[in-house]
């Protein structure tokens, strides 16, 4: 079918290996484009915002398109630092295939074996693409086996289909083909292109191509491969979603044909159109200005134009199929994670699960007139960006925002001026510290209150215990028999428990990683209500935590430090003054590569301070690994500082 002659995928890799630069060869050599832009000169399609011409980095995911040997491909530009992995994580629902580009002369980063990890948890067919090859000292036969041996001997150079190791790795995959191959020593190039076709859509062999975008080389090989090797909208693994009613699982089978299905992975917050709203179509056929029903909200949507994206340009369309992926404007209910389907036979996709953010600061405006603008704002960038969170702390009444990292928050703030002209002042970041129990505590909450006419009652007994690692962060257990508390009261008992387990006895933080066994308890067949059991849930819980050896938690980040044998003793030695641990050392060519685990409160000077001691020859990255038991002596101090800091709220 012609129409469905599209691949669909996107450009990851490491920061810095070239994907912006390789997306524009892409366009160039495909003829989609007369020129190509630059990062150097911030003109670009993918990096089009101001933010990123400014940096020279990519920050957001983009959209682009090109047409090549009568095929289209939809392509997604994603941004490679750790601070932006969202842009990533919500990119891989929209695509049926990666481009992992890696950096001849860098070679196997850490940003390179998260997101081939990620690709691997989907089965996501996969080619590398070792760019920069044009650098003095670019050795490919050398990263060939460290790709092979880091990351995947399903790697396969594809530089010739006479080559006896493609040949015999194609053969490998099909019984039929290794029995043939055994028997003459040989497949013709057919067979050979067909197998490796299906091979590498069932992501049994990667194949690796070598060039440059910086001079075209190798661009139109990887053209070919595109073209030739990656899978067509119909051909990607089945998807599965639930029917919204029954809850059961269902199997979608892409085609043009059959009852409309697609999946919100991301919105732009557009200064100049409103809000556009990009999605995947698995199934079935949208027609500008029609309707479309969004699963999640159950609601109609009325939609106007249809556009596919080209960078920052929005282009109408009629129609949209199986495969693309598009955007709509101004849609009133539909977000990030949203189902749209056909009403009379709906589906529902499971959502994206972003990271959890890491860092948070305090933000204050710096007018009265900013102050009023900037809930809005904020808003709108977290709905844009869902790794971006803001929060109104109850104890404290400070706005919160929290992200990634430290490189993220700036460039939200950025965005906040930029955008909406709302400037704010940052104060320190805060740490995103829990509580837990360590050890079992039985208290009683019963809430009575009298006042003249009907009053308020309720009383329940619970018991909470630690639950085990990994195991979640809360359960709650119903133990009540004989009618101790009505049925219709034990949600109300929960929700109070909930309640309270968002600001902890110690220092105010969340409460995690522990069970609540509900045995006990009486009630009033007058005065005892839904709140009076919300209340008494709260009580209890408050009151067993102070008898449960309540400990203080904080985010512990898996920390890769690359560096070259000079600083080798400077990094050890600082990573251990920030309360870290070295928990391994791997050899990167020339470099050495520590591994460590460091408290996040330790690293929010760290990039400032590794670029003063190394002279910016030293990188890392970090991602949350666990939480950890805070030290008794910083743990008191921590407290101490919320308790005198709730206490001067309390005098103003």
């Amino acid at each position: 079918m012609v129409a469905l002659q599209k691949r669909v995928f996107f450009l990851v890799g490491h920061a810095q290996s070239g994907k912006t630069s390789l997306a524009e060869s892409l366009l160039f050599v495909s003829g989609t484009t007369s020129r190509k832009g630059t990062i150097a000169e911030g003109n670009t399609l993918s990096d089009y915002s101001p933010d990123e011409i400014e940096r020279k980095i990519s920050i957001s995911s983009s959209i682009l398109i090109a047409q090549y040997q009568g095929c289209q491909l939809q392509i997604i530009d994603t941004p490679g630092y750790a601070d932006f992995i969202g842009e990533v994580i919500s990119s891989i629902r929209a695509v049926d295939a990666a481009i992992l580009v890696i950096d001849a002369i860098s070679g196997i980063e850490v940003g390179t074996e998260s997101v081939f990890n990620m690709l691997e948890d989907l089965n996501l067919p996969r080619i590398f693409f070792v760019n920069k090859m044009d650098k003095e000292g670019a050795d490919f036969n050398k990263l060939v086996l460290e790709i092979k041996d880091n990351l995947s001997p399903k790697a396969v150079v594809l530089d010739s289909l006479n080559s006896p190791q493609l040949i015999e790795a194609v053969a490998e995959t099909d019984d039929k083909l290794l029995e043939k191959y055994l028997e003459t020593g040989s497949l013709s190039e057919e067979e050979v292109i067909s197998a490796l076709r299906q091979a590498v859509i069932q992501a049994k062999i990667f194949p690796i191509i070598s060039g440059s975008s910086a001079t075209d080389k190798g661009i139109k090989e990887l053209l070919d491969a595109i073209v030739k090797y990656l899978p067509n909208p119909v051909e990607r693994t089945q998807l599965k979603g639930l029917n919204p009613n029954s809850k059961e699982e269902k199997e979608i089978v892409p085609s043009e044909d059959g009852a409309f299905c697609a999946f919100v992975f991301k919105t732009i917050a557009d200064p100049y159109v409103g809000q556009l709203t990009l999605f995947r179509i698995f199934r079935g056929r949208l027609i500008s200005n029609t309707s479309l029903f969004n699963v999640n909200k159950s609601a109609k949507e009325r939609i106007g134009q249809v556009y596919v994206l080209q960078g920052k340009e929005q282009r109408s369309v009629n129609e949209a199929v199986c495969g693309d992926i598009v955007a709509l404007s101004k849609l009133k209910d539909t977000t990030t994670n949203d189902t749209l389907a056909d009403e009379k036979d709906p589906v529902e996709f499971a959502p994206i699960i972003f990271p959890e953010p890491a860092i948070s600061s305090s933000v204050k405006p710096k007018s009265r007139q900013d102050e009023e603008k900037i809930s809005t704002s904020l808003n709108k960038l977290s709905c844009e960006d869902p790794t971006f969170k803001t929060t109104r702390d109850q104890e404290t009444k400070e706005l919160i925002i929290s992200g990634i990292g430290d490189l993220h928050l700036n460039v939200m703030v950025e965005r906040l001026k930029r955008r909406f002209n709302v400037e704010v002042e940052l104060d320190t970041p805060k740490v995103s510290y829990k509580e837990t129990i360590t050890k079992s505590a039985k208290a009683q909450g019963k809430y009575k209150k009298q006042s003249g006419g009907r009053g308020q009652y309720g009383d329940v007994w619970i018991e909470i215990e630690p639950l085990p690692k990994g195991s979640g962060d809360f359960e709650f257990v119903d133990k009540i028999f004989g009618g101790a508390i009505p049925r219709n009261y034990i949600p109300s008992v929960e929700k109070g428990v909930r309640q309270a387990m968002q600001n902890g006895i110690l220092a105010g933080y969340p409460l995690v990683g522990f069970k609540v066994i509900l045995f006990d308890g009486s009630f009033h067949q007058v005065d005892s209500s839904d709140i009076a059991f919300q209340i008494a849930g709260r009580m209890a819980l408050r009151k067993a935590e102070l008898e449960a050896g309540p400990v203080l938690l904080e985010p512990i980040m898996d920390v890769d430090v690359v560096v070259s044998d000079e600083f080798m003793g400077h990094i050890s030695g600082d990573l251990n003054s920030r309360r870290g641990r070295i928990m391994g050392m791997d050899t990167k060519g020339k470099l050495q590569v520590v591994k460590a685990q460091v408290p996040l409160v330790e690293m929010f000077t760290y990039a400032t301070d590794l670029r003063s001691f190394t002279g910016g020859r030293a990188s890392y990255s970090m991602k949350f690994s666990h939480l950890e038991q805070v030290p008794t002596k910083i743990a008191q101090t921590i407290i101490a500082k919320v308790q005198a800091t709730k206490k001067l709220g309390e005098e103003e």
